[in-house]
């Protein structure tokens, strides 16, 4: 097997229980450990909420890290992180300590999700990443669609406490190896590194006009935004529009599906196309759905899963190449933390925010989430990728 496909296959295997594991957990966990704790569930989505403000704060010192010195300790670090983070959330008597099991989980995101992955990608591989960026997507795109129902199981069979220390297990005994076997790379400066598949490494680009970072950072904000109030509160936002719980579930069950759908249609079809087209479908889809479900009603929730799925699988997608193709590859990993920190920052917030929204408002909040994509994609309007 080619050595880079074995290399997307560990990354993106590593990447989905990284996912299930962490940014997945509260949809699930987070009603029965404030029951038990005696604190209120939105609480903790408060906690969470700190947690990826943790992630945003980290993800730039990550990607100078890898940056000088590859992903690979970076990511197994990562790991160690996640295994301490559950494990001390299984311990847990209080509120302090999920305080505390949280903050350290928001360390590890910040130095172990797609961000970091991408950027390990990058400095594998330089401006001939788009592909590999795409695979690990492509797998880790079935986080949802994996961690939701086996957190349940263990929920179910195990309690909350033994659902964590299940997932710290799965980090130690899987997640940890698969980072491990990444190819090494040399101290930046040297020339080690490993090459593309074929052909000369591409050059950077020219540097793009002035004003392109902070739209680029502007757009992924936005969008970070509506995709990270989703992971939170889609069933609930699909029942406030008239869904019955097991339609809700249902649909829920087809994001992950519907977001390797649309990688899929990465890998083959907009690949040859610039970056650009893809972000700008992603920023659509979301805003269609929403439509669909504030005129529909609960018979719109699979048709606003399938296309918030669709969107999302592609702006993943976009988060790691639309800045490769716009900045190049030299200073990757540092550029990609800075340009993301606005979207970890607003993404911090959005399971609070749009908690409120859809407290006070039901499923009009989809409005909300439908306006920030419409705002991204007027950006998205502004920029234009250079030609190689």
């Amino acid at each position: 097997m080619n050595p880079r496909t074995v290399t997307v296959l560990a990354l993106g295997s590593a990447q989905t229980l990284a996912w299930a594991s962490s940014y997945y957990l509260p949809a699930i966990l987070a009603r029965p450990i404030a029951r038990e704790l005696g604190f209120a569930a939105p609480t903790l989505f408060a906690v969470f909420s700190v947690a990826l403000l943790v992630s945003a704060l980290v993800g730039p010192l990550a990607g100078q890290l890898i940056d000088r010195h590859g992903g690979r300790r970076v990511l197994m670090g990562s790991n160690v992180l996640f295994g301490a983070g559950l494990l001390a959330l299984a311990l847990a008597q209080g509120l302090t300590w999920v305080v505390v099991a949280w903050l350290v989980l928001g360390l590890a995101m910040g130095a172990g999700l797609y961000d970091a992955a991408f950027a390990a990608l990058v400095r594998l591989y330089g401006r001939d990443s788009r592909q590999a960026i795409t695979g690990i997507t492509l797998i880790a795109g079935f986080a949802s669609t994996v961690g939701w129902p086996l957190t349940t199981l263990m929920l179910e069979h195990l309690g909350w406490r033994g659902a964590c220390l299940a997932w710290a297990g799965l980090q130690a005994v899987l997640a940890l190896p698969l980072n491990a076997g990444l190819p090494k790379t040399a101290v930046a400066g040297t020339h080690a590194q490993a090459p593309p598949a074929a052909g000369p490494p591409l050059a950077d680009p020219p540097p793009p006009p002035r004003g392109t970072a902070a739209l680029l950072a502007l757009l992924l904000a936005l969008l970070s935004f509506v995709s990270t109030a989703m992971a939170a509160h889609l069933p609930a936002l699909l029942q406030a529009g008239g869904a019955t719980l097991a339609a809700a579930v249902l649909a829920g069950s087809l994001i992950g599906p519907a977001q390797v759908a649309a990688r899929l249609l990465e890998f083959g079809v907009l690949r040859r196309l610039s970056p650009l087209i893809s972000a700008r479908v992603a920023s659509l889809t979301h805003p269609v759905g929403a439509a669909v479900l504030l005129l529909a009603g609960g018979t719109g929730a699979l048709p606003f899963a399938v296309l918030h799925g669709a969107g999302n699988g592609l702006l993943t997608i976009v988060r790691g190449t639309l800045p490769l193709a716009l900045f190049g590859a030299t200073g990757y990993g540092a550029r990609q933390g800075w340009l993301t920190l606005p979207a970890r920052l607003l993404g911090s917030l959005a399971p609070w925010l749009f908690g409120l929204a859809l407290a006070r408002w039901g499923v009009r909040a989809a409005w909300l989430s439908g306006g920030m994509c419409v705002g991204a994609f007027g950006c998205l309007l502004l920029l234009h990728a250079p030609r190689d």
